[in-house]
């Protein structure tokens, strides 16, 4: 079948002009009709907690979890450029166990064996079945700067993890990171920002503007134009992926994230029915333009 590529655009969402892209956003300068749209795509535990009761009340930490069942193969690129990258192919995982960082495979950790890798400004991304990942800073002294139900709160790791398992994040976003002392900084300084004061619409969001300080993750970061710069690939098989285009890097993380949280079968499942749909209405069109033509059987 090929790629595929479904533009997608979000009329609702209000323009404001970007500041330098390139470096730590400052927040300086004026910022036109910014509109402040929360949304409970995840960091509302009360329903994640419905997800551990689902499992018969054990520990999700304890539950068996295979990444490569669960969740969906992806890159974002930003024009030509990949920014992002979630492969479990091994030439992929080769290239980022041998990254610093500690990033490694996306092998999925308990707490516990997280607190002896993380270090001060390493992100670290928590997964579970049927639950929207959420992300945290690690700000050391066993301890993480997260946004959790509309605040950005100080937490203990462990405490943040709710039980869930957990990866270090470093080598997902493909941005140049700043340094470990600023990211544990840019994290602290927002402790206690909540409601209508926050740039963020989910822990993700939060959790990469504080190690890479692009303003794109903020909330109404990027101007909404036209053009769609930013594509999602996502990996249906080995030769075959679909791709949707993008205004924004937050709303593509809104899609991805729902990717996630709906897990890899039911995303294939989607984007095959689909997919099987617009190919009949090709075909439907082409029987019309050619009504006299026979199709070939070998």
């Amino acid at each position: 079948m090929g790629n595929q590529v479904e533009k997608l655009t979000h009329l609702n969402y209000k323009e404001v002009p970007t500041a330098d892209p390139t470096g730590m956003d400052r927040d300086e300068g004026p910022r036109i009709g910014v509109s402040y749209i929360f949304s409970n795509d995840d960091d509302e535990l009360e329903q994640q907690q419905d997800s551990v009761h689902d499992l018969g009340g054990e520990n999700p930490a304890l539950q068996p979890y295979d990444p490569q069942l669960h969740e969906v193969e992806c890159s974002v690129y930003y024009r030509d450029e990949c920014i992002y990258q979630k492969s479990f192919s091994e030439e992929d995982a080769q290239l980022e166990e041998g990254d610093e960082g500690g990033g490694g495979h996306l092998s999925t950790y308990t707490p516990e064996n997280l607190l002896n890798r993380c270090k001060p400004g390493d992100l670290v991304e928590f997964v579970c079945q049927a639950q929207y990942p959420h992300w945290v800073v690690y700000v050391g002294d066993f301890q993480v700067v997260h946004l959790h139900r509309l605040e950005v709160v100080n937490s203990f790791l462990t405490d943040a993890s709710q039980g869930r398992r957990g990866r270090i994040a470093n080598q997902l976003y493909r941005y140049k990171p700043l340094s470990p002392a600023v990211v544990v900084r840019n994290a602290l300084e927002q402790v206690g920002c909540k409601d209508r004061d926050l740039s963020w619409r989910n822990s993700e969001c939060f959790a990469a503007w504080c190690r890479y300080g692009k303003r794109e993750f903020k909330i109404g970061g990027e101007l909404r134009i036209g053009k769609q710069p930013y594509r999602l690939q996502i990996r249906l098989g080995d030769k075959r992926s679909h791709t949707l285009e993008f205004q924004s890097l937050e709303d593509l993380i809104m899609e991805k994230r729902r990717n996630d949280q709906i897990g890899r079968a039911a995303v294939i499942q989607e984007l095959s029915s689909h997919l099987q749909a617009a190919e009949e209405e090709e075909e439907e069109e082409e029987d019309h333009h050619h009504p006299g033509a026979q199709t070939a059987v070998e």
